[in-house]
């Protein structure tokens, strides 16, 4: 790099700058193709605002160079602190903030190494999916920070993670198998474990607090596998309380398992011991009572992700068992078309009058086929809702997205064409507003089920009413 230019660019000197531009107009050109290092790495570093803004408006390619370590002028920014140069360079390419270094970090990770509490905070907001971004050890922003001890940007990290129901982020693994659970028990970092273990991420059931690494350890183990330290006592049982167990107390066999979950449930009454006696006795059937405590989804010992799969598969059942109801309804379709001319009226009685297509049970019984499109409507709308839900995130998720209102549209115009003329308008409100309504009831219940559930079950039976002195 020209001495002069660096000369500039150290002391932010932007009147000098243009001089040199003024004397050798190619000069930002030359040092772009001879030198590893340009001005806005060392304006970066310096700190200069207005140097860094005239150089983008100059050059805005110098942003994405790297220089011989391997860093770009954000990683540089990020890394010292300087929040104002980290949003122009983030107008500039927002993508900036994703920018691959040396060992593949960003610089993102280097703010969360540093503790730049506010740096990652503005390229959270710049660039939403830097987030995701790993080094080359697997190991995200979050690693990062609770690796190097900086509750504050742990602390930012997590709330915006939280924020955007991004939570998954947190049960990402590095090279070594270790979320950030594992690490802040390793480090034993309190201030971490009561942050990750907060209230709404046990709710959600989202963070693993039994993931094993690579060496097959829980967070619980790598706590008590370390020589004891003052308030590893209320570490510990802030872990258990949250579930945590140790890998040999999950790694156990079935009747095992049965029993521990047995010790713990409030509700019985008479505990369950390992079996010294003969081989029947150990084998035994649990009792019929027990088998929703043994089965029921427990957090911190099953994965959220092997639950999220189960209710993928039941989602994708349950809409397909309906979609099929809708374009093959009971009793099927009529495949001739008749209308009663008044010659025969004993006929006339006996066979109503319909048209090829139009579903058996819809003209026979208008009441029963009208029940069979509200009930079968809702289960196809929320499972499609569940779908869409479960699949957050996924690669191609618009278009699968596209495949379900194809599916949906496909099943509404069936449903339609079958029906006839006079509970036609009935369907067409009935598919067109469940679809749009039925998950946010289907939400409302799950919040306020106890309260809601005698009101709703109450205004099912008055829709039903209502429809039935309709068609009536």
């Amino acid at each position: 790099m020209d001495a002069r230019l660096l000369e500039a660019a150290q002391s932010g000197n932007i009147v000098y700058l243009h001089q040199l531009l003024a004397e050798n107009p190619l000069i930002l050109l030359s040092t772009a193709l001879f030198s590893s290092e340009n001005p806005l790495h060392i304006a970066s570093i310096a700190g200069h605002v207005d140097f860094v803004k005239d150089l983008l408006r100059l050059k805005p390619e110098f942003a994405q160079e790297l220089n011989q370590d391997g860093y770009s002028p954000m990683h540089m920014a990020a890394t010292i602190g300087h929040v104002e140069i980290v949003r122009e360079l983030a107008k500039v390419d927002s993508r900036l903030c994703r920018v691959r270094g040396k060992q593949k970090k960003t610089p993102l990770h280097l703010a969360a190494i540093k503790g730049r509490a506010e740096v990652t905070s503005v390229m959270l907001m710049s660039c939403p999916d830097c987030i995701e971004d790993v080094t080359v050890r697997g190991e995200t922003a979050v690693h990062q920070a609770v690796k190097n001890n900086q509750f504050h940007a742990v602390n930012v990290l997590v709330d915006w993670i939280r924020g955007t129901n991004r939570e998954e982020m947190l049960n990402v693994k590095d090279e070594l198998g270790n979320t950030v659970l594992h690490l802040a028990a390793w480090k034993k970092q309190r201030q971490v474990i009561e942050l990750l273990l907060g209230a709404a991420t046990i709710r959600s059931g989202i963070l693993e607090v039994n993931a094993k690494n690579n060496s097959g350890l829980t967070c619980l183990d790598l706590l008590l596998i370390f020589p004891s330290e003052a308030g590893d006592a209320e570490v510990i049982e802030i872990l258990r309380g949250a579930g945590a167990l140790q890998a040999k107390d999950i790694s156990h066999s079935p009747i095992s398992s049965f029993q521990y979950v047995n010790q713990i449930t409030a509700s019985t009454s008479t505990q369950i011991t390992p079996s010294t006696s003969t081989a029947s006795e150990t084998c035994q059937t649990p009792h019929p009572n027990n088998l929703v405590n043994y089965f029921k989804f427990k957090k911190g010992r099953d994965s959220p992700s092997e639950a999220r799969s189960a209710l993928l598969v039941i989602a994708v059942l349950v809409s397909t068992a309906t979609f099929q109801v809708g374009i093959s309804p009971p009793g099927g379709v009529w495949q001739d078309s008749y209308i009663p001319d008044g010659s025969n009226s004993t006929r006339s009685i006996i066979k109503k009058a319909h048209y090829a297509g139009e579903s058996v049970v819809a003209t026979s019984d208008p009441i029963a086929f009208a029940i069979i499109v509200l009930f079968n409507t809702i289960g196809l709308a929320v499972s499609l809702f569940m779908i869409n839900i479960l699949t957050s995130r996924f690669p191609l998720q618009f278009e699968l997205q596209i495949c379900m209102v194809a599916m949906y549209s496909t099943y509404n115009t069936a449903l339609v064409n079958m029906s006839p003329d006079e509970i036609k308008l009935y369907v067409i409100l009935t598919t067109v507003l469940l679809s749009s309504i039925a998950p946010i009831i289907a939400k409302l219940i799950r919040l306020h089920a106890k309260r809601v559930t005698r009101s709703v079950i109450e205004t099912v039976c008055l829709v039903v009413q209502a429809i039935m002195g309709l068609l009536g």
